[in-house]
Formats: structure tokens, C-alpha cells, sequence
């Protein structure tokens, strides 16, 4: 095996410079990621792999951009064979190319930067092409994590967002206006968003506290009324994980909590019924104040 190819490289180059025989390209020691493309078999691909290979055959004014571009900064929204996503001027003959997206259109110097051979977006076009296309909840729940991880600043993408007339705006700036980065999970943004829309307004990652201390941090929370939400994910059925929840579901308890606990099935099979659930539990909670306000005003009557 040619030692000379531990990373992506141009096929018609390999075999030009004689590195490698046509044979030896076309045997499975290699990947072919697009088109003249290759990486070597034995190596794991990735996202911004297949990006790094884009990048070797699109113009050089393309520009990386949405989840891909993203996922190059350190946030995983596109997974593995997820389209490449890329902007590329209308001058340019490019594409379609099987695997990419590619979106036509002007792209302004101060959106990208340099980067591999080509371009990548920067941050607040980055986060316009993530969300502009998206369903809204996903579109709240990957702004999240791009505020969370310091990608993008949400006061700098709503200014980039006022003077933006691009398709999709309005999507955007509704995401924006939803965006709140203290979520810790996708999941969590979009429960946040259903209940959002339905008019109310729970806080992120609330602090409970009971007599002995902190009992610890609920998905969401609406302190009056000491009703939490929270997303049950898949890993919270490992033994020891299930048994501190279990603990803390007992404090909550017994502070006056009442929990209510969304699954992934529920969220994305019946988001009515999610909001359904939170808006029960909320007129419970109501009522319990009610009484307990009427016990006190009671108990103030001279006998």
C-alpha cells in the first residue's frame, strides 16, 4: 500500500503523479467519498471529512455553511452522510453534486471566511442557514446549542437579522426571538418551544431548593406554581442514573412539586398532548394555591 496516502486526495492526481495504478484506486482500500474523491478504508469518516473532501472538488468561492459548517466548529448538528451543505454563486457552474446541498445566490464578503481551500460562513450566516429552512422547534433547539457552545451570539445574529432580507427571514427571526441557551439539550429547546407557542413561559434549567438545600436543576420550571417539565431520555433508564432520579423526584415531592415528565415518543408522536399535560398540571397548581390562600384567610377570622 503506497505509503504516501493517509488522508483525502484527488484520484486523477494519485495516478498521474503514479503513485497509485487505476487498479489499486478501484480496490476497496479506498473510499470514494464524491467524485475523484478518496479516502483511505481503514480510516473512520466524519462529517467535516466528507466537508474537507467537498471543499476538493467545489470552486474556491463556495462557502461551507449550516449544519456542516457547524459541525466543522465543534457543533455536531449534521450527522455523517447529512448533506454537505454549500453556498456557491450563481457564476458558477457547479452541481448538482451527489451527497451536497447547494444553495444559489449572492454571498457578501463579510459573510465567510477563509477556510481549507474554499470558504466557510461566518457565524450569523452560519446560523441563518441552520435555522431559516428548519421546522421551528428544530430551528430554536440548534440555535440553542450554537448560543450555548459560543458559536453565535444571539444579540449579534438578531442585529445581523434586522437588516437581512434574505428567504426565510422571517423563520429566523422567530427562532431568534425563542432562542434561550440555557437548555441543555435539543430536546429540552423543543419541549420549551411547544409550551412557548401554547403561551406560557417556563424557565430553563431552574434551581429547586427544599429545606435541606438544592435539590437540584428541572428541565423546565414555573416556580409560582411548583410544576417542572422534564425530558426523559433514553439514558436515564441506566440503574444508577434511575435511582438519583428517583431520589429527586422524592424531594421535589415533598417541596410541593408536581413533575411532569415528557418522553421522546410523546414529543414527537403527540405535542399537543405534551402541552396538554403541563397546561393540567398547571390548573392543579392553581387550585392548590387557591385553597391554601382560603385556609390562611380562615384561619385570620376571629373565632
Amino acid at each position: 500500500m503506497p505509503g504516501e496516502l493517509h488522508g483525502l486526495f484527488r484520484g486523477t492526481a494519485a495516478v498521474a503523479a503514479g503513485v497509485l495504478r487505476p487498479d489499486q484506486l478501484r480496490s476497496t482500500s479506498f473510499r470514494r467519498l464524491f467524485r475523484d474523491v478518496y479516502w483511505p478504508a481503514w480510516l473512520p469518516v466524519t462529517h467535516p471529512i466528507r466537508c474537507r473532501a467537498a471543499a476538493l472538488i467545489a470552486p474556491e468561492s463556495a462557502v461551507l455553511t449550516g449544519r456542516s459548517a457547524a459541525t466543522v466548529l465543534g457543533v455536531p448538528l449534521a450527522a455523517t452522510h447529512d448533506p454537505v451543505e454549500l453556498l456557491v454563486p450563481e457564476a458558477d457552474r457547479f452541481g448538482p453534486v451527489r451527497g451536497t446541498r447547494i444553495r444559489r445566490g449572492p454571498v457578501p464578503p463579510v459573510d465567510h471566511l477563509p477556510w481549507d481551500r474554499i470558504r466557510i460562513a461566518a457565524s450569523e450566516r452560519m446560523a441563518f442557514d441552520v435555522v431559516a429552512r428548519a421546522n421551528l422547534r428544530r430551528a430554536v433547539a440548534e440555535l440553542d446549542q450554537l448560543i450555548r457552545h459560543d458559536v453565535v451570539d444571539l444579540e449579534a445574529f438578531r442585529g445581523w437579522l434586522r437588516g437581512c432580507h434574505l428567504h426565510g427571514v422571517v423563520r429566523a427571526r422567530r427562532a431568534a426571538e425563542l432562542a434561550d441557551p440555557r437548555a441543555e439539550s435539543p430536546p429540552e429547546s423543543e419541549v420549551r418551544v411547544l409550551l412557548r407557542l401554547a403561551g406560557l413561559r417556563p424557565v430553563p434549567q431552574l434551581c429547586v431548593w427544599d429545606e435541606h438545600g438544592l435539590v437540584g436543576r428541572v428541565d423546565l420550571g414555573f416556580e409560582e406554581h411548583r410544576v417542572a417539565v422534564e425530558y426523559d431520555g433514553e439514558w436515564h433508564a441506566a440503574a444508577d442514573r434511575f435511582a438519583r432520579d428517583r431520589e429527586r423526584l422524592n424531594r421535589l415531592q415533598a417541596a410541593g412539586w408536581e413533575v411532569v415528565f415528557v418522553t421522546k415518543a410523546l414529543l414527537r408522536e403527540d405535542p399537543r398532548a405534551v402541552v396538554a399535560a403541563v397546561q393540567a398540571a398547571l390548573r392543579r397548581a392553581r387550585t392548590r394555591l387557591q385553597r391554601a390562600r382560603r385556609g390562611v384567610e380562615d384561619s385570620q377570622i376571629p373565632r
